[in-house]
């Protein structure tokens, strides 16, 4: 089944258009994508290991993410996402919107979901992600010197990074 994603300028005013996944976008029309960071009651931010059978960034870490369907808001994409790929499920409460980030032709607007302690179990999307592990903030500092990171999750989360320090200390 075909994914469809609605269009927007480089203001992020609608243009009234879709676009087919998958099929180049038009020079000034952007999508919607949603970056999750997810942090555990530890403090611990949640990562998944792309599959190596991915066509981009396959065997690298990343948080969660995805585009926004046609006719869908950003903040429920946000909780799809985390739902599909890693079955974790969470009250309207558990979420905030911390920013966006325009990256290429995206927007990429950013969520941050705290968990309550219980809600640690993961359960991987098959085809999506191979592994998961909860880390650090100089854990996945570490990873990134060492390249294991997705360059989405590095640029998304340097833009962020101060917020999620001032709230859970490592």
């Amino acid at each position: 089944m075909s994914e469809y994603w609605d269009l927007w300028d480089e203001h992020r005013l609608p243009l009234g258009r879709t676009h087919k996944r998958g099929l180049p976008l038009a020079e000034g029309t952007y999508h919607v994508v949603v970056a999750v960071w997810t942090v555990n009651s530890d403090g611990k931010l949640l990562l998944t290991l792309r599959s190596p059978d991915k066509e981009l960034r396959p065997g690298l870490w990343e948080n969660t993410s995805g585009s926004v369907v046609s006719g869908e808001g950003s903040r429920h994409a946000a909780l799809r996402e985390l739902a599909e790929e890693t079955g974790i499920v969470v009250g309207d409460d558990q979420i905030e919107f911390i920013g966006t980030a325009v990256k290429a032709a995206s927007f990429v607007d950013i969520y941050l979901v705290t968990l309550k302690e219980g809600q640690e179990m993961v359960r991987l999307q098959e085809g999506e992600t191979v592994d998961w592990r909860w880390v650090t903030l100089p854990e996945m500092d570490r990873m990134f010197e060492e390249g294991l990171l997705a360059f989405p999750l590095s640029y998304q989360f340097s833009r962020f990074r101060a917020l999620i320090e001032e709230r859970w200390r490592t």
